[in-house]
């Protein structure tokens, strides 16, 4: 009886071990989550993180990998950057982010990232970005599609730190990006999203900048796109860099064409006391863009062509 109890023993120690590293993969556990990912070469895991805070980064060379909070909310990323560019930069086959927190990123070039996105398809879902230079930013010149879900970008942005701005979420790629259910508020500078990408899908978010400083357009499509903008709601701060448009699609190239946009039942209003008279919809393509009804408050004017 006791070699059996003794040999019990021995052989559950390394399982206990390992369940309580803070990055386990299948089974074992990684003091580092650099260790985690590079187990994982160009395979396909999942990577469990346990609660914490954790001044670490890593980067992704190869493989389909989700970087997973064993609770959500619960697993922080905090302040250091690989690569001076992201706490996580993404350069394999697939990447997943679900319930992670990233926060305090500022890195020499202005661009200091939770997430830096360089190939391969992403899933962002419940995370949040936080006091940082930028929440979410990359993209590769191929038909890369990114999905953003339920996930907070605060306090994100910066126009005064590098010679261009930086914005909470700046994504270029040949694909799509989607962001649904997801909230945007206290912007620091730049835009809330920007998006270089042929195809868009926004729906379903809260962008409220009324706490914002030094911010520019919620949404800014800089060279056209189509897809669909719909049941957002939108309240413009008062302390704006540039206040003209909440909407902007085309202000700097007519890469893609933007005829069919559709841009429709989103509410939109200004903070008390703003008489800057935006327009909720800015269009420099001239394309045939589909504006259907908004409900917009006292202040805004519905579309202007530029």
């Amino acid at each position: 009886m006791k070699r059996s109890v003794i040999a019990l023993a021995l052989f559950a120690a390394p399982a206990f071990a390992q369940a309580s590293a803070p990055f386990t993969v299948n089974g074992q556990g990684f003091a580092t989550l650099q260790e985690a990912v590079s187990s994982i070469r160009m395979g396909t895991a999942t990577i469990l993180i346990a609660p914490g805070t954790y001044r670490q980064c890593a980067v992704q060379a190869g493989g389909h990998i989700t970087f997973k909070a064993v609770q959500p909310g619960t697993a922080i990323f905090e302040g250091v950057a690989c690569e001076d560019k992201a706490a996580l930069v993404l350069r394999g086959q697939g990447s997943v982010v679900d319930g992670l927190v990233f926060r305090g990123y500022r890195v020499s070039d202005g661009n200091g990232a939770g997430i830096r996105t360089e190939m391969g398809d992403l899933t962002v879902t419940n995370a949040m970005f936080l006091n940082s230079q930028e929440g979410i930013l990359g993209g590769e010149p191929i038909g890369q599609t990114i999905r953003i879900d339920r996930s907070t970008f605060s306090g994100l942005g910066q126009c005064d730190e590098s010679p261009s701005c930086s914005h909470a979420i700046y994504l270029a790629n040949k694909g799509s990006v989607t962001i649904t259910h997801s909230r945007f508020e206290r912007g620091t500078g730049g835009h809330y999203v920007k998006l270089r990408v042929p195809t868009v899908t926004i729906t379903d978010n809260s962008f409220d900048d009324t706490a914002g400083a030094k911010t520019n357009y919620m949404i800014d499509l800089p060279e056209g796109a189509t897809g669909l903008i719909a049941r957002n709601t939108f309240v413009q701060g008062k302390q704006k860099e540039n206040h003209t448009g909440l909407i902007v699609v085309a202000a700097e190239a007519k890469t893609y064409r933007s005829t069919g946009l559709r841009v429709e039942d989103n509410d939109a209003r200004l903070s008390p006391g703003d008489a800057s008279s935006p327009a909720f919809l800015a269009d420099y393509s001239h394309d045939r863009l589909a504006l259907g009804t908004n409900r917009l408050g006292p202040g805004l004017r519905a579309f202007e062509t530029r």
